[in-house]
């Protein structure tokens, strides 16, 4: 359990390249998940356009859950986005920064699960099949509306016995795989020009502020990151501390057991000035209070005063 914990811990650090090495791990398992996915459309009128859709849309938004699940950024974005004024002031700008880079690298794998389903054109092909235009084929020509539509519901299912000797099944599913591929195709176009735009021409209108934004963005996670190891670190003294004040009546035996009470004496007095004066529960919960409302400003001015 240990080992799992340093792990996540890990995949959740503030390091950019995990961060882009996770997100590149999901997108290719949704291209993996997609392979091995046996695609069956249910060719029922009233059930194919919610399937096809479903398989369409569904996983993309788990794959985005699980992209921001096993980040860190997220956590430090809402925490910065909620938290009061305090001494420090809010940039608005650092946090539109901080937004778009978590959802640029969070939406990748689902863009690349929607484009990969948009190639394949099954899922396409069974959402809308019943939407065709039955006039422009001629295998529908001297049927009932009702008909029509029982047999564009099963033009997915090529297997069926009622689209075995129809000829316009494979006209309607060559047509709908145009359009599918078509789409997903723009979409991978709109997406690479989008992509160029934003890093070749955004640098070119304000260097600086977007200098001065990364560094603070880079800030703020960093600074999330050492005040969470930081309060471990602080509660393992506290713990120790109580612990050790709980076991006090029993240092005698301890001392005939030839421990080292000496050592363990001055490990606990500089444990104690690491506490910083803290001594019971509603000082740490102040403590920690203070730090989410108010806290410090960036300037550590007073340092080189002192």
């Amino acid at each position: 359990m240990d080992r799992f914990r340093m792990i996540f811990q890990y995949f959740q650090s503030n390091s950019e390249s995990v961060t882009n090495g996770v997100c590149g791990l999901l997108a290719l398992a949704s291209v993996k998940m997609y392979a091995c996915f046996d695609f069956s459309c249910p060719c029922l009128p009233q059930y194919n356009e919610a399937y096809g859709l479903g398989v369409l849309l569904i996983p993309p938004v788990a794959l985005l859950l699980c992209s921001l699940l096993l980040t860190r950024q997220p956590a430090a974005v809402l925490e910065e986005w909620r938290r009061p004024r305090g001494r420090r002031r809010k940039d608005p700008a650092i946090i539109r920064y901080m937004c778009s880079s978590v959802l640029q690298r969070a939406m990748i794998a689902p863009v690349v699960w929607i484009i990969v389903t948009l190639l394949d054109g099954k899922c396409f092909i069974c959402a809308f099949s019943g939407s065709v235009d039955p006039e422009k084929f001629a295998g529908f020509a001297n049927t009932s509306p009702a008909q029509v539509q029982q047999l564009l519901a099963k033009v997915p299912c090529k297997d069926d016995e009622l689209m075995r000797n129809n000829t316009s099944r494979k006209a309607v599913s060559r047509y709908l795989r145009c359009w599918s591929q078509a789409l997903g195709w723009s979409i991978l176009l709109i997406l690479i020009i989008a992509a160029f735009l934003a890093r070749w021409l955004r640098p070119c209108f304000s260097p600086a502020a977007l200098l001065q934004t990364r560094y603070w963005s880079n800030y703020i996670d960093i600074e999330q990151k050492i005040f969470e190891e930081t309060c471990c670190e602080h509660s393992q003294h506290f713990a120790r501390q109580c612990i050790l004040h709980f076991f006090e009546s029993m240092r005698k035996e301890i001392k005939l057991h030839s421990f080292n009470l000496h050592r363990e004496e001055e490990e606990a007095e500089g444990e104690e000035d690491l506490l910083r004066g803290i001594t019971d529960q509603d000082q740490v919960n102040e403590l920690l209070q203070t730090w989410y409302y108010e806290k410090p400003p960036l300037d550590v001015s007073w340092v080189t005063q002192r």
